[in-house]
């Protein structure tokens, strides 16, 4: 499948969500601020900025033990920062952030804590439980939940129980220590509502969930990202005014931060500091400053000397010390503003009547946005569902500035980075210098761009903010991040890695949705990819045979061996390397033919990719990967004498090139005529007329071709593995493996090469063990599968039919299963006829306590028998593509992009340009 159908018909009511996001003016090369106002604050702040590869100037490379959560509270951060229900601005200068102390702490809780790649037993793993119910994609509305225990949080428990436990035991999480037993834990409310793009207003709400009167400290905080220290720079300035903290900065004076006394009356108070690294503490050299960054958590921990008494710095909190009784609430307002000429100042009570009507109105509207998108007959769970994980994706939308080779080489005034660092990770990555607000997988797991996570966000994005999604698309291709030799950057850890070609896909999907118009955006993808494969088949076809690899392809583990670290003399043809760039090129096919509609000059284009098609699948067909006994593509290992053996493990790699398919219109117009054709001399030159499937269907203006590269009795063969509940049908999606593997299968020859049906958490270490493509279900793939099987549809029709599942004797229509396999995802959030929700597993408190049960988490992947999630627990990124499922779904998706005269309908205001979210510096 390349291209999609088209959305559901333009939202009924234009709401004053769509009108805010219609205020966007400018291009990707201005200021974000000057495009649309409402974006100037934003959730762009991390929740995790320790052990990442941009604070890691070691020698070795080891992020995570360079710059641990020890650290953290402690040292000031070069390019990012951390906390919790954060926002900053859209330049990252200025933070805005949430910090607790239930009195037991040793120290401050200012961001979330979790364990390291190498303390996991799993791999790297949160340990705290928060939420994001609510947003608005303009981020006038946000809200934030989180639980902290009243109990000293067990941070050395969780480190040792962890190292105890060995990869065949679950994770020993939070919930386990106890400390949430007998409600003696708070919940943390945190809603923001902008009363314009200037002006926001905060309520935090504190409930005591025990029977016992608590008292919690609650500090909201604000500080400047630390960029003078790199450059020598002035630093700006946070200091006390009335009943407020004002700012001196170059581009942000004239803000301030008040504070509403307590319902009782009662006014908190502010603590100054500087935001520099308490050198003392960390590394035993001369201090920076008498009030590091660490003075307000040392001064409120354990009343230390170490805030500023002349109450100014660049880090300033408002110290609430609350007193709560058993099964009672607080509630805490504050506001941060700068005044706007012309504009009428609200009264000097705000924090009374005028906050309640701001924070009223914008939870409304946030109701009238989700129900003009939403199907008219979703359900009160199924808004629910789709509400939790819009929400996640606009809570990860992250500022990202990374320039690599100021990183490399060091900052002009501090000393130079070791050798090891200059000419370690990332070098041959000299020119990506982003300072952008991306689509992050996961602000804490993954607080980091990921290529295909970022094409996955981006459908999703399309339904809310279409011209956020189109740039989400067109960054990774601008200059400042697409290298040179056309290859796209994959990710922090390693830009050099290889992801699976999807941003034709993505693009596709992204048009249509936005109303099927935009051709400008169109064509800058098109050229710009042009490029990117280009490279592919310079650099991931060095024998020119086109037969593509590629290494793991983001399936990490998901074969008995590393597929990018192979043994010496060891050579792998991959079914779905080749495969994923048979898609790659059907995308650009669909790309070219649909731009070729308004302009002759693609014609050439069409035909290019249409040949790169035959090309690449007769080099398919040729591989050997095919097993015609098996019915199903393999992987295939050539070792060092020669001999050449399958790997014959049933994967979504085998199910791959199943996913290239597109049906094209042929009505009669000149230019169809000629293209026909051309394509009719093209296939007459190839003496493998099997290798496309090309068939046509209907007459006149209803005729149709499909081009796929499975034929269809190949195709049939791989729907009955699939569609088989013993093999990958599980009763919430489609596995990673084959259930068959509960048998493990070891490769001929290579005896520590074994594979088993794992339906939970990885059992081995490859790609650091945590992650694990050996039986979950993994909504990504899934989705490839559902819009495959939609295009399939499209072109056969109602009356062709299949058995569903295998072996059951019921036959439906390619669309009905769509439809099925969408409600198995979704099925995962939804409560079963015993009222619990398939992704909380057999955690009661999570499936039964009101506290908890309503607020979803979205996870990395999902247990194969049972649907409980597993992994990184905000993997809100492309688990979120079940928003997309519920607000298009497949039984109901009849449009495609090449439907012959279809009105596609469109979001308003649709956009050529997108909304600058590349910020330049000053």
């Amino acid at each position: 499948m390349t291209d999609d159908t088209t959305p559901p018909a333009a939202p009924r009511v234009v709401t004053a969500e769509h009108a805010r996001l219609a205020e966007a003016t400018g291009t990707a090369e201005d200021v974000l601020f000057e495009a649309n106002p409402w974006y100037e604050w934003g959730p762009y702040l991390s929740e995790r900025a320790w052990g990442t590869v941009r604070e890691d100037y070691s020698d070795s490379g080891d992020a995570w033990e360079y710059f641990p959560h020890d650290h953290a509270r402690s040292r000031a951060f070069r390019w990012n920062e951390d906390g919790m229900a954060g926002l900053s601005d859209i330049h990252h200068d200025l933070c805005l952030g949430l910090a607790l102390w239930n009195g037991a702490d040793p120290i401050l809780k200012e961001r979330m804590f979790g364990l390291t790649g190498p303390q996991g037993n799993h791999g790297e793993d949160v340990k705290e439980y928060w939420w994001y119910p609510d947003a608005l994609p303009s981020h006038a509305w946000l809200r934030w939940r989180y639980h902290y225990p009243q109990a000293a949080f067990p941070y050395q428990r969780l480190i040792e129980e962890n190292a105890r436990r060995s990869r065949d035991e679950p994770e020993f999480e939070l919930m386990d220590t106890g400390v949430f037993d007998g409600g003696r834990y708070w919940s943390v409310d945190v809603a923001y509502a902008k009363a314009s793009p200037t002006e926001v207003l905060a309520r935090i709400t504190i409930e005591n969930h025990s029977s016992e009167e608590a008292v919690l400290s609650v500090l909201p905080t604000m500080w400047f990202r630390n960029t003078w220290r790199a450059s020598g720079g002035e630093a700006p300035s946070l200091f006390l005014d009335g009943d407020g903290v004002a700012v001196e900065h170059p581009r942000l004076s004239g803000y301030r931060l008040d504070a509403a006394p307590t319902q009782e009356g009662a006014r908190p108070q502010a603590l100054f500091c500087d935001n520099e690294t308490n050198t003392a503490r960390l590394f035993g050299s001369a201090p920076v400053t008498a009030y590091p960054k660490d003075g307000i958590n040392d001064h409120v921990v354990s009343g230390a000397d170490t805030v500023n008494p002349q109450h100014q710095g660049t880090k300033a909190a408002w110290w609430y010390q609350v007193t709560v009784p058993g099964g009672g609430r607080v509630e805490l307002r504050l506001r941060l503003h700068r005044p706007i000429p012309d504009h009428t100042a609200p009264p000097p009570a705000w924090f009374d009547s005028y906050f309640d009507g701001v924070m009223a109105d914008r939870e409304r509207e946030a109701d009238e946005f989700y129900s003009a998108i939403a199907p008219a007959e979703i359900g009160a769970e199924q808004m629910r569902v789709l509400r939790q994980s819009c929400a996640g994706l606009v809570w990860s939308k992250q500022m990202y500035p990374y320039r690599v080779n100021r990183w490399l080489d060091g900052d002009s005034a501090q000393p130079a980075p070791p050798a090891g660092h200059r000419n370690g990770r990332n070098t041959g990555w000299r020119h990506l210098d982003s300072f952008d607000v991306l689509a992050m997988p996961d602000p804490w797991e993954y607080p980091w761009f990921a290529a295909w996570d970022l094409a996955f966000h981006a459908v999703t994005w399309a339904h809310l903010d279409p011209a956020f999604a189109k740039y989400q698309l067109l960054v990774l291709l601008r200059e400042w991040f697409q290298h040179p030799n056309g290859a796209l950057p994959a990710y922090e850890w390693s830009f050099d890695d290889v992801n699976p070609p999807v941003h034709a896909l993505a693009a596709l999907r992204v048009f249509v949705i936005d109303g099927g118009t935009d051709l400008g955006f169109l064509k800058r993808v098109f050229h710009k990819l042009l490029l990117n494969f280009t490279w592919w088949l310079n650099r991931q076809d060095p024998d020119g045979n086109n037969l593509f690899g590629g290494g793991f392809l983001g399936l990490d583990n998901i074969s008995p061996i590393d597929r990018s670290h192979l043994p010496p003399g060891f050579k792998l043809d991959q079914a779905d390397g080749t495969a994923w760039m048979a898609y790659y090129s059907v995308a650009m096919l669909t790309l070219a033919t649909k731009l070729a509609e308004h302009d002759d000059a693609y014609e050439d284009m069409v035909v290019k990719f249409l040949e790169q098609t035959v090309l690449i699948m007769d080099a398919l067909e040729d591989s050997g990967c095919y097993d015609a006994e098996d019915g199903f593509f393999y992987d295939r290992l050539t070792g060092p004498s020669g001999i050449s053996v399958p790997i014959k493990v049933q994967t979504l790699v085998g199910l791959i090139p199943a996913l290239p398919a597109v049906a094209l219109p042929t009505q009669d117009t000149d230019r169809n005529r000629r293209l026909r054709k051309r394509f009719a001399l093209r296939l007459e030159q190839t003496d493998r007329h099997e290798i496309l499937d090309w068939q046509v269907r209907g007459t006149g203006e209803s005729r149709r071709t499909l081009l796929s590269v499975v034929p269809m009795d190949k195709l049939a063969r791989l729907l009955g593995t699939l569609f088989d509940e013993e093999a990958f049908l599980s009763p919430h999606g489609l596995r990673s493996l084959s259930k068959r593997h509960n048998t493990p299968y070891t490769v001929p020859g290579l005896p520590t090469a074994a594979i088993q049906y794992e339906p939970a958490e990885s059992r081995t270490a490859m790609y650091g063990g945590n992650s694990n493509w050996r039986g979950p279900v993994w909504l990504p793939v899934n989705y490839l599968i559902i819009r495959a099987l939609l295009q399939y549809d499209q072109f056969f029709g109602p009356d062709f039919t299949v058995e569903y599942p295998t072996r059951s004797g019921q036959q439906l229509t390619l669309r009905e299963i769509a439809g099925d396999l969408a409600d198995r995802l979704v099925s995962i959030w939804v409560p079963g006829p015993d009222g619990r929700r398939p992704v909380y597993g057999g955690v009661d408190l999570l499936q039964n306590d009101p506290a908890w049960k309503d607020n979803l988490l979205f996870y990395e992947y999902f247990h194969g028998d049972n649907g409980a999630g597993l992994g990184a627990m905000h993997q809100t990124g492309w688990t979120a593509l079940v928003a997309e499922l519920l607000l298009d779904p497949p039984r109901h998706s009849d449009r495609m992009v090449f439907q012959d005269n279809a009105d596609p309908g469109a979001m308003p205001g649709p956009q050529e340009t997108e909304p600058g979210t590349h910020v330049q510096r000053d």
